[in-house]
């Protein structure tokens, strides 16, 4: 156990909970509780606004799984994970003002709630809600194990005792203090997170001897580690461009992404996230994966792929600021994780249980159903991570191609195209949802291109084709009624 490294991270979660106590106060005296606890009653400003949707987007994946990865493929994971740089401005520049406009005339609160004011349809809300629980659990799992195998490294525990505590201290703070305690400290996160990323590169670097030095001993090493294309050519040039449909353009289509763009505040805000996220997206995800790879050089050998980043910062970094740049990854992770359980928390209750359960539900019964359902999900998901996989990373990107695949045309088509309708949605979605668990199972990566791509392309056109045939079935419905009230006044 590195007691010294601890001393800082516990502080910063310690600094977390005062957070989460002091934000549920807001929850205690708002109006109405499903706006605040689950949307932070529409409130954000424009730091925030980007530092929550970097910190819910930057997750173990970012922290722990991308430094792993690029420890095991060198510097084409490097060119991989910078497709991710738009990320934030293509979000909110897609979905923008428009988004937010549209979910306050539906007095939309979650992503279920915009598609059911958009489209009218209750299969719609049920296949939605079906699709988030489904692929956010697999999301969470992988953040749960990324922060259990941070604390495991950190502390000497075991794998299940890390797991443990690090899932006590999410679901506390998350269910006292809701959504605006998950923006607000996530802004805190995203701080630490760039400040760690910094800190880190530039140890490593010098504890390498230099970037020329280390570049020099991993080619001697492998040469294809310093290629695009992986240490053994797995990664095609195809596959690297496809990437970025995944972690690019394909990310308008998360939930826990998309109800970000519901949450700030005035144009204002909506424009200075734009910039701010940019800057700091490119700062981390070059920083943290570039880390990974260098990591080859300054602690070789490492079995866990998981376990680089901790590791590394122990080995290069005195134990007190070892325990400040640690803290990044937990904010990181503990970002994610606290709003996918929202999320998901959100389908229960207020999709499904408020639409088709109890639709006068009062406000204390929707607080206690709330909390309840977001401490059970936690258990749930800490049940799921006690046999992690090898490679957490898979485990995120496999539930950000399933959401995709699912949700992306129904938002963007449903702002941008008034003869997309209900129909034309759920074919989208079903054929998405059906198309992309087919692929992901029988030929992943199909034609050299990440599993996302074709289940995307079918669903888009499925959208299309029967949205057209049933706008032109609807435009002879109505003439018809138009024709027999005609009739029926002459006479």
């Amino acid at each position: 156990m590195n007691s010294i490294a601890l001393i800082p991270l516990f502080a910063f979660l310690i600094l977390i909970f005062i957070v989460g106590i002091y934000t549920a106060r807001n929850v205690s005296k708002s109006d109405s509780f499903v706006q605040e606890y689950f949307l932070g009653g529409r409130q954000l400003g424009g730091f925030i606004l980007a530092m929550t949707m970097i910190a819910t987007y930057g997750s173990a994946s970012s922290f722990i799984g991308g430094p792993g990865a690029a420890y095991t493929y060198g510097l084409s994971w490097v060119l991989l994970a910078m497709s991710q740089v738009v990320t934030g401005y293509f979000v909110l520049l897609i979905l923008g003002k428009k988004f937010a406009i549209m979910s306050r005339k539906y007095k939309a609160v979650t992503l279920i709630d915009y598609l059911q004011g958009r489209y009218g349809s209750k299969k719609i809300t049920i296949l939605s809600a079906i699709s988030i629980i489904l692929f956010l659990f697999s999301a969470m799992i992988a953040q749960w194990v990324g922060g259990a195998r941070l604390i495991e490294s950190l502390t000497g525990l075991s794998y299940e005792a890390a797991l443990f505590l690090f899932a006590v201290s999410v679901l506390v703070y998350v269910i006292i203090g809701g959504f605006r305690a998950v923006a607000i400290t996530d802004a805190l996160q995203g701080v630490v997170m760039l400040g760690g990323t910094i800190i880190l590169l530039v140890a490593t670097i010098i504890a390498g001897g230099g970037m020329e030095k280390i570049m020099l001993e991993l080619q001697a090493e492998n040469p294809n580690l310093l290629s695009p294309y992986g240490p053994n050519g797995e990664l095609s040039a195809r596959y690297i461009s496809s990437f970025w449909i995944l972690v690019g353009v394909g990310v308008v289509g998360l939930p826990q992404v998309a109800v970000r763009a519901m949450s700030y505040k005035n144009s204002r805000s909506l424009h200075r996230a734009l910039v701010i996220g940019t800057i700091v997206v490119g700062s981390i995800m070059l920083g943290m994966h570039l880390i990974g790879v260098l990591a080859r050089v300054v602690v070789p050998g490492i079995e866990v792929a998981d376990k680089v980043m901790p590791l590394l910062a122990l080995e290069v970094l005195p134990p007190p600021l070892a325990g400040i740049v640690l803290a990044a990854p937990m904010a990181a992770i503990m970002s994610t994780v606290d709003s996918l359980l929202l999320i998901v928390s959100s389908a229960i209750v207020k999709d499904v249980y408020m639409n088709f359960i109890n639709h006068d539900a009062k406000e204390k019964q929707i607080k206690a159903i709330s909390f309840w359902v977001t401490g059970i999900t936690g258990i749930l998901v800490f049940l799921m991570a006690l046999s992690p996989p090898e490679l957490i990373i898979w485990l995120n990107l496999f539930s950000f191609g399933g959401l995709e695949a699912v949700f992306i045309w129904p938002i963007v088509l449903g702002l941008y195209w008034k003869k997309g309708n209900g129909h034309g949605a759920l074919s989208s979605m079903i054929s998405g949802l059906i198309a992309y668990i087919l692929f992901h199972s029988f030929a992943p990566n199909y034609l050299d291109m990440h599993t996302v791509v074709f289940p995307i392309i079918i669903s888009f056109f499925m959208y299309v084709l029967v949205s057209l045939i049933t706008q032109s079935k609807y435009q002879m419905e109505g003439w018809y009624i138009t024709k027999s009230i005609h009739s029926k006044d002459e006479l």
